[in-house]
């Protein structure tokens, strides 16, 4: 069964027609181009496919694109502002956060979701007070950024390049 969808990409309305079991990442990917998203588990394991859909983090593989009719979905490279990096994108070029790559934008934009939630004052499970504003410790990162994983280990580095952009 097809289905038309309208969603909102970086920052930009599209339209397609997708079949009702079109993940959002497939229909990024696959029908749109849009190849910062990553499959890597497609079991939502991972988080290489991570984007912000409607401000929150979300692993694209395992929802439905038709389930996201009119949902406004940022993927890393619409954080990039003209020709100036997103805060957090700079820091991992700074701290060499990355090394094949492949997890980056997935990396990036749990981050930038990570910093919006400790924002909001959402505590993690290492968090000891659950009322009190939330201190971005290393190990609150660590904490926080579980739920990507980087086959290459640059962990010290993405923990140093969110620390930074946090700074």
């Amino acid at each position: 069964m097809l289905a038309d969808i309208a969603i909102h990409v970086d920052g930009e309305k599209r339209q397609l027609t997708v079949d009702t079991r079109t993940t959002l990442l497939d229909a990024l990917r696959e029908n749109l181009g849009i190849t910062s998203p990553k499959k890597g588990c497609d079991h939502g394991q991972c988080g290489a496919c991570t984007v912000l859909l409607d401000g929150r983090r979300a692993v694209s593989c395992l929802t439905l694109a038709v389930a996201n009719d009119g949902a406004e979905i940022v993927t890393a490279q619409g954080l990039v502002n003209g020709d100036n990096l997103h805060p957090i994108q700079q820091a991992f070029l700074d701290q060499d956060g990355l090394q094949c790559g492949y997890c980056t934008p997935g990396q990036v934009c749990s981050a930038v979701g990570m910093l919006r939630e400790v924002k909001e004052g959402w505590p993690s499970h290492v968090s000891e007070d659950l009322t009190a504003p939330v201190d971005l410790t290393s190990e609150e990162i660590r904490e926080r950024m579980s739920g990507n994983l980087c086959r290459c280990g640059a962990y010290t580095n993405i923990v140093d390049a969110i620390m930074e952009a946090v700074e």
